[in-house]
């Protein structure tokens, strides 16, 4: 009896400090929009050192995400996971004494770096120590705790920079990692995987790949399209990625093996999520700022009045799952992409200097739902489409993929924003505002298209694929759970439940 409530013991302290390294990883996509105003205030800097305090972090978490859980694997989960909260709590400090701009961007690239450890390694700290039984419940309360930060992120953000100040959305994270590196380190049990490969080729490409593109795309405006350094980081950006894609094909244990989108449920998904938050992210970039410095409102009221779109998947997630099972992944997921398309396309159409709350409602709530209705079951169609000793790898790449998407929604609107308008006046925000976001929604109309190429009723296990390709995984995907992604929402989907081994991942947030 003793032995069982110590294990029971175990789990409860396990998830408990999960779920709150989770909620700070979380917090940080979308904590800092509504600050943006006051930090331009204080700071300075021009509208290309705004992107980058967002792009920083979610570019340096996405691109190190799956680099992170392999880390885990060889070296240590709690050793790797302990070692990813101190940067994360460290980062955050140094972003709240950051004295200026580029120090403020430097520190939120190392919370990403942070972020990137920590986070594929809190589902695998979590799923070791749960017993089987009640390792359904205990992701739940993961995934909801995750969600709740995403969807409280605008307005936590808002309430700290109106009656504090704005450092305090990053020092929010230094007591609450102080407090959790002795917990972890007591209480949560340590676990390797030995043979785990670590592919630090494929890293540095689409690192260095990602970072040309993004750095060329927020530039682009201030230093001119034609200018060497821009069109050199388009350039060489787009050749390294192909590199990637070639290492990905050819290389020994890619940290992103190519024949995975030869299935049309994984592509499918994967390019729909890239566009998705491409067009999600992009625009709640621009629309906190909006809300403030054209409509008007207080930091705390813009929190509040994007709870219903950053929100509403807490609501209408349930019902959508439950529509999930009983029609299948691909519809729901369609319409909800189709929905938040919509809903951007409604916030183009409605938006100037004097546009009231009530004109904007209608699309902040059919975002929201369209928001819900693709998160809830974007996790089970990843999950779906390969076998189970690929389900790791195929959580990973679909948070970093959302994550990408992020950073390049933010770099490409305010491209957009940056060619039309500018922050001269409520008018010229405007005019900037409006094109940036019909771009947002014809990327999310796209990936309400892409989303179609899944198949229905996808099959859990293909019966076309041969066993021994199965071989061809390593252990290490196996483990790499590299969950709670930023950005996403509450996505808490981890495929077929097999009671004796890991679960392979869940789904991120935004």
């Amino acid at each position: 009896m003793n032995q069982q409530a110590a294990r029971r013991g175990s789990a409860v302290w396990a998830l408990v400090i999960t779920s709150v390294a989770g909620f700070m990883a979380a917090l940080d996509n979308l904590v800092v929009t509504t600050a943006l105003p006051s930090i331009r205030e204080d700071l300075g800097g021009a509208l290309e050192d705004l992107e980058w305090t967002v792009s920083a972090y979610t570019l340096t978490f996405a691109v190190l995400l799956m680099l992170g859980a392999a880390l885990g694997d060889r070296f240590g989960r709690r050793r790797l996971f302990i070692v990813g909260l101190t940067i994360f709590t460290g980062a955050s400090a140094a972003a709240a004494l950051a004295p200026g701009i580029d120090g403020l961007i430097a520190a939120r690239a190392v919370q990403g770096v942070g972020a990137a450890i920590m986070m594929p390694l809190t589902l695998t700290l979590l799923t070791a120590a749960v017993p089987a039984a009640r390792r359904g419940a205990a992701l739940g309360i993961f995934g909801a705790v995750t969600g709740l930060a995403v969807a409280s992120g605008p307005l936590i953000g808002g309430t700290l920079t109106e009656h504090i100040a704005w450092q305090w959305i990053f020092w929010l994270n230094v007591p609450i990692g102080l407090a959790l590196l002795p917990l972890a380190r007591l209480r949560l049990d340590e676990s390797y995987a030995p043979d785990a490969k670590l592919d630090v080729r494929g890293t540095l490409l689409v690192s260095a790949g990602l970072f040309g593109i993004v750095y060329a795309l927020v530039n682009g405006q201030a230093d001119g399209w034609t200018s060497t350094p821009i069109l050199g980081g388009l350039i060489v950006g787009a050749a390294l990625i192909l590199a990637f894609v070639r290492h990905g094909i050819v290389g020994k244990n890619p940290m992103l093996p190519m024949r995975l989108f030869r299935d049309r449920a994984f592509f499918g998904i994967n390019v729909a999520s890239l566009l998705m938050f491409l067009g999600m992210f992009g625009s709640i970039f621009l629309l906190s700022q909006f809300l403030q410095g054209v409509a008007g409102y207080s930091p705390t009221e813009a929190g509040l009045r994007m709870l219903p779109w950053t929100g509403m998947p807490l609501i209408v997630a349930p019902i959508a799952g439950i529509l999930s099972d009983r029609i299948g992944g691909r519809p729901v997921v369609a319409a909800g992409l189709a929905l938040q398309a919509v809903g951007l396309g409604l916030f183009a159409l409605v938006l100037e200097p004097g546009v009231s709350y009530a004109a904007q409602l209608p699309a902040l709530i059919l975002s929201g739902v369209g928001m819900a209705l693709y998160f809830a079951p974007a996790a089970s169609v990843v999950m779906s489409s390969v076998r189970p000793a690929e389900q790791g790898i195929a959580s990973g790449a679909n948070n970093a993929l959302r994550e990408v998407g992020g950073a390049l929604g933010v770099a490409v609107l305010g491209a957009v924003f940056a060619a039309q308008g500018g922050y001269e006046s409520p008018t010229a925000f405007t005019d900037g505002t409006v094109p940036a976001l019909w771009i947002g929604a014809a990327a999310v109309a796209v990936a309400a298209l892409t989303a179609l190429l899944i198949p229905s009723r996808q099959a859990q296990q293909p019966a076309d694929k041969a066993p021994e390709a199965e071989a061809e995984v390593s252990k290490s995907e196996v483990s790499k759970a590299a969950g709670s992604d930023t950005g996403s929402g509450p996505d808490t989907g981890s495929g077929p439940d097999v009671e004796d081994r890991e679960p392979a991942g869940v789904g991120g947030t935004a």
